[in-house]
This record gives C-alpha cells, structure tokens and sequence, in this order.
C-alpha cells in the first residue's frame, strides 16, 4: 500500500530532535535572498514611531487613568505597562530620553505633570526636540465616555493595529509655523499608512486632532470604524448579525420574514432582544462598497455597507503654550502668553548659547578631573602591585640563599666526619706495629 502524505508528515515529525518536551524543527536549507528580506523588514520596522507616555510628579488618580488611556490610544507602538519609579518622577525629558526612551527606540515622549492650579502635557521628539507644552483644558476619560452611551462599542482585536490620523482645519501652507509644527507633530506620532499596501481589515480606529483657530485649543477624539450592511431587508439583517428574533409566536420563518401568515393574515411581531435600532443611515454618503472582507457579521467583499464612528475616547482638549529648541533646555522659539521683541529674543538667545558654552565647559572639566583621578587612582594600584612584586621577590631570594647556605654546612659536616674515620683507622693500624715491636 502507497504511504500517503499524512504519513509522511507523521513520519518527519517523528524524526524531528527534541527540546525540552516539545519537537525542534531543523531547517537545512537556505532560502534566497532572505537576508535581504529581513534587513528590509527590520529597516521598515525602526521607521515607525514608538511612544512613550509617562507622568512626572504627583499626581491625581484620574490623571492617572488619563495615562493609560492615552496609551490604549497609542497602541500597538506604545509602552503598555510602563510602571514610573516614583524616584524618577522628577526626571527631565532629556534624562528619559538618553536612560528610557533611545535604548528602546522610543520617537517620542509625551509627560502629563500637574500643580495646584493646572494640568499640563509636553510633548518632545526624539533625541534633537523640538518639545511642545500644552495645557490641558479638558479631558474625559474612557468610562465617562462609555457611561453616556446607549450602547457602547465592544470588541476585540481594535487595538491590535495603528489608527488612521485625521488633522482638521489647521490651515495650508499659509498657516502660522506653529500650528504647522503641530499638525507634523501629531501626523508624525503615528505610523504613515501606505495605501497600496494597507489591508482593509487594519483600519478599525481613528484619531481625530481637530483645531479651532479662534480658541486656539485643539481637540483630540478617538473613534472606532463600524460597518453596518445595507440594501438587505432588516429582518434579514437581524439574522445575518446573530441578532436571532424570538420566533415563539410563529409558525415559520417564512412568516417573519413577510410578515404575512400562509393565510394571508398579518403575522404576529417577532420580539428582538437588545432593542437595537433598525433604521438605516439616512446619509447616502455614507454607503460604501466594500473591497476586502471588514469586521463584523455581513460585511463581505463587494457587499454595500453604510460605516458609523463610535466613540471609544478619551476626550481631551488642549492649548499650546511654548515651544522650545530641543529637549526642554533649548531657546524659546513660540509663547502663547509672553511675547519678546526681536532684541529680547536676541538677548534671550545669547544667553542660552552663553549658557550651554558654561555647561559644556563645566562638563568637560568634570571629564577632565575624571580622567585625572582615575589615572591616579590607577598609578596608585600600579605601585602597590610593584611594591608587592618587589617584597615577594626578595622574600624567594632569602629563602633560596638560607637554602643554600644550609646544603654547604651538612657537606662540611660530612666532610669532616670522614676526615675523623680515616685518622682512626690509621691509628687503629699502626697501634699493633707498636706492639710488636715492643714484643
């Protein structure tokens, strides 16, 4: 009997090496132009901006609740569950940036302090600035915005992807540098979308930076994408979205869906669950046909669906302050309450280069001083390595010349015992001669 491609498989499994109690898969052989691949993804991988969201200082506890959400709003290219040392709270922008945010790779930093009085946000790129600071006017949070809801959007999987950005009314080419600085700003916090790439499936959210220029304030909303189908009956529709109707009141579905018995009588209403409007959206612009299959029960290529926002928040709203050079430390190059004549702006100037010239010249002799200590430090330990050597040196060479002096003795006691046995010998021969001749 042939053995089929089931057993074959099985078989390989079979063979496969083992880590641990789970199959290793070896791969011996080498696919072209995979190297190229990977360098490309990984390039493409460190061009999207990552984020990083943060709160310095003390602050409330719906403050707090405000950070998560923003970075539910940031996600997937976010730090979900960053936990704040409460001893780095005080930290600056340019201390997150060289400890936490490059090694990470993170583009941008968004801080929310807050005092007696106000609540603030800067928002810094990374590594070279600029830092914007704005000031909270309002905010809502996520369960503000889901309580004022008759039904609220749940689902799962809307975060997985990047929401599209949506800037409005901030103006053309004509608009003040500010304004333009913040509009890049925002656009830039988020990954570009490229649309001949871009699966359909992947744009769920929305983030909306709405600008009113007479305020100055801009506001920020974020959305959710749903798709309802349209040009089916409703009682069709009911099903299609596993909104089953109660039926007990009728004898077949046929009589639902008509709303007419085999008699010809009007048939019983069907209940629904959910009380769940049926209208459709009277806004025709809003009809789409659909290229891809879309979430939700119903939205299928080539099927006409009308597309609905659903707020998921938070709401915020925010007023620029400043922007400064750099991360924090740089010149001011716009203030919303302070305005500087051109001489105040080049005295402002001078004295910030004069300042970071001092600190640089501070740092350098710090280094320097460093650098000194720590040769000293060195020729220090150098010395005593030495001085050891040294000491152990002479000690071998004691030892060795005590070992030698030793030997000579024992060979001159030898030498001497010898000498005494040969004298008594001698004697001992010559005594009988003696008396011999005495005899």
């Amino acid at each position: 009997k042939p053995r089929t491609d089931t057993f074959v498989f099985l078989r390989a499994i079979s063979k496969m090496p083992k880590a641990g109690h789970r199959r290793k898969k070896t791969r011996t052989h080498v696919v072209d132009g995979e190297a190229a691949q990977s360098a490309l993804a990984s390039s493409e991988v460190l061009k999207v901006p990552k984020s990083l969201i943060v709160r310095r200082g003390k602050v409330e506890s719906e403050v707090s609740e405000l950070v998560d959400d923003l970075r539910n709003v940031m996600l997937p290219y976010t730090a979900l569950n960053f936990k704040e040392d409460p001893k780095n709270r005080k930290h600056t922008l340019s201390r997150y940036a060289k400890e936490l945010a490059m090694p990470m790779g993170v583009s941008h930093i968004l801080a929310i302090s807050q005092n007696t009085e106000h609540l603030n946000l800067r928002l810094a790129r990374v590594p070279e600035g600029p830092t914007m600071t704005f000031r909270i006017t309002q905010f809502s949070l996520v369960k503000h915005v889901r309580s004022i809801q008759r039904r609220p959007y749940t689902s799962v999987g809307i975060h997985q992807h990047s929401p599209i950005v949506v800037t409005n009314n901030f103006g053309d080419s004509t608009a003040p540098p500010h304004v333009k600085l913040m509009r890049i700003t925002f656009q830039n916090m988020f990954p570009a979308i490229n649309v001949a790439t871009v699966k359909l499936a992947h744009c769920r959210r929305v983030v909306l930076f709405n600008f009113m220029e007479e305020k100055g304030v801009v506001e920020m909303r974020h959305y959710v994408i749903k798709a309802t189908p349209v040009g089916v009956d409703r009682k069709v529709r009911r099903i299609i979205q596993t909104k089953i109707p109660n039926l007990k009141n009728l004898d077949d579905i046929s009589d639902y869906i008509t709303g007419t018995t085999t008699s010809g009588n009007v048939a019983p209403t069907a209940s629904t669950s959910g009380h769940v409007s049926d209208s459709e959206p009277e806004d025709e612009t809003s009809h789409v046909v659909l290229a891809e299959k879309y979430s939700g029960r119903g939205n299928s290529k080539q099927q006409k669906s009308a597309l609905k926002l659903v707020e998921l928040g938070p709401r915020l709203s925010i007023k620029l302050l400043k922007v400064e050079r750099g991360l924090g430390g740089g010149d001011v190059m716009y203030h919303a309450l302070i305005k500087k004549t051109p001489e105040e702006v080049r005295e402002l100037k001078d004295r910030k280069e004069k300042e970071h010239l001092m600190k640089k010249q501070r740092q350098e002799k710090q280094e320097r001083n460093v650098e000194r200590k720590r040769k000293a430090k060195e020729e220090k330990l150098e010395r005593k390595r030495k001085r050891k050597a040294e000491r152990e040196q002479s000690a071998m060479d004691a030892l060795r010349g005590g070992e030698i002096s030793g030997s000579n003795g024992d060979f001159d006691t030898e030498s001497s015992s010898n000498e005494s046995d040969t004298d008594s010998v001698e004697k001992a021969d010559e005594r009988p001669k003696d008396q011999n001749h005495n005899e």
